[in-house]
């Protein structure tokens, strides 16, 4: 059979059917140790955050407009550190989170979506309020397992050093 008369199927030229959502949650430690938290319209606290913009963003450049956007306070992306992923299935959907870290030396968190958020507090960790969004639950729990934060079940893969609080 010569080599022209053999059929080869048409490769697929249409993007994937998504199955994945990627998001970062942002731990953001004060000089006195205590994190930030939003009060979400649904009751639950939560990591400042979202999705990860598919066209051009880098983990640490969302984490830094999504702090900006959410909160007011600004970062640069340098001083962001993304520490580990999280990874859960919810309705079949898997959800990638990637949990990062910045420090900040003071500042009044803004409510700039307050359809989403009510209120923003500075917490310490020892004494973090609830219920709290699953995915905040998940990264902070990676970011210090020796606070026993109850969480839904998921994977996580950490991320470059880092030592418990950093």
């Amino acid at each position: 059979m010569a080599a022209d008369s053999v059929n080869t199927p048409t490769r697929n030229t249409l993007p994937p059917k998504a199955q994945a959502g990627f998001g970062v949650g942002v731990v953001v430690r004060d000089r006195e140790g205590r994190i930030l938290l939003g009060r979400h319209r649904d009751g639950t606290w939560e990591l400042p955050g979202g999705k990860v913009d598919p066209t051009h963003e880098s983990v640490a450049a969302a984490a830094a407009r999504e702090l900006r956007e959410e909160t007011g306070l600004t970062v640069a992306a340098e001083a962001v550190t993304v520490f580990a992923m999280v990874h859960d299935v919810v309705a079949g959907v898997n959800r990638i989170s990637m949990g990062a870290l910045v420090g900040v030396e003071s500042g009044t968190a803004e409510v700039t979506e307050p359809h989403l958020i009510s209120a923003w507090h500075w917490t310490v960790p020892e004494a973090l309020p609830g219920p709290l969004f699953d995915p905040s639950a998940q990264i902070l729990a990676v970011w210090r397992p020796d606070l026993g934060i109850a969480h839904p079940p998921a994977h996580h893969l950490p991320i470059g050093p880092r030592t418990p609080g950093s």
